[in-house]
């Protein structure tokens, strides 16, 4: 199975090669044939994944680490063509564990340069852990406990309407307006925010169409499934079926969609 991650920053590529990443990965993703191999589930294992919230200098310096991380791997496996990935990495694993190499592996070590390879992943642990502010020692049950605990913080904050968006300018380029507004509205009309409690999303199709199609007219612009979503006290729960009503609004001709997102059609 393949996963492709379309975001063309390495800050984001050094925070997935992280150990911290690799024992949330393991977790929290499935397992696969007799082997019992570990399966990267990209709704378990990236969707809830907590990102840090770290300084311009830290990521910066993971961001570095990132493309350090990239560039020596192409590297080493365009030079020798025996090499691949899965070789390298289970070398490397071999010698965190302390094993002792064959010559086919001692001979992948050195073409490989996997000990530069653990040095580089050796930085990316301590920086991606100094960017969560948390100890480089952790054991992975610890980790675990605190990317859980964080992981439940950030659904509290999405709840109260602020998301991290990871490409806020292609997922939410309005995100940053309306959050400013939503807090200004809450801070000096307390009463009229309580009464504009969301409204959960219905159960039977003809309410949710109903529903839906409400939330588009009483938007100033297009909306996108993930906004609407959010317009309900379900969140991102029910994403893929307002994607699924809007589609059928579309259907009907009741909606279009635009640069924005979805509209009314007039």
């Amino acid at each position: 199975m393949i996963v492709s991650i379309a975001i063309d920053d390495a800050y984001f590529l050094g925070v997935l090669s992280s150990r911290l990443h690799v024992v949330w990965a393991l977790a929290a993703g499935g397992r696969l044939g007799v082997g019992n191999d570990p399966r990267y589930n990209k709704t378990r294992c990236f969707d809830p994944f907590p990102f840090p919230d770290p300084s311009e200098a830290v990521k910066a310096r993971i961001r570095a680490l990132g493309e350090r991380l990239d560039a020596h791997r192409k590297q080493v496996l365009a030079k020798h063509k025996q090499l691949s990935m899965t070789g390298l990495y289970n070398v490397l694993g071999k010698v965190r564990a302390g094993e002792t190499l064959s010559d086919k592996e001692r001979d992948i070590y050195d073409a490989g340069l996997v000990g530069v390879l653990r040095q580089i992943h050796d930085e990316i642990d301590a920086a991606v852990a100094e960017a969560y502010g948390w100890p480089a020692d952790l054991t992975d049950g610890e980790i675990l406990e605190r990317l859980v605990a964080l992981n439940h913080e950030r659904a509290q904050e999405e709840a109260g309407g602020k998301v991290r968006w990871l490409r806020p300018a292609f997922q939410a380029p309005k995100e940053a307006v309306a959050a400013r507004r939503a807090e200004q509205v809450e801070a000096e009309l307390p009463v009229a925010a309580a009464a504009t409690k969301k409204r959960a999303l219905p159960k039977t199709l003809p309410d949710q169409v109903a529903a839906v199609r409400d939330a588009l007219a009483a938007s100033d612009g297009g909306l996108t499934a993930a906004e609407l979503a959010r317009r309900f006290s379900q969140g991102r729960r029910v994403e893929k079926k307002v994607e699924e009503v809007l589609r059928t609004l579309t259907l009907l001709g009741q909606a279009e969609r635009t640069e924005t997102g979805y509209a009314l059609t007039e």
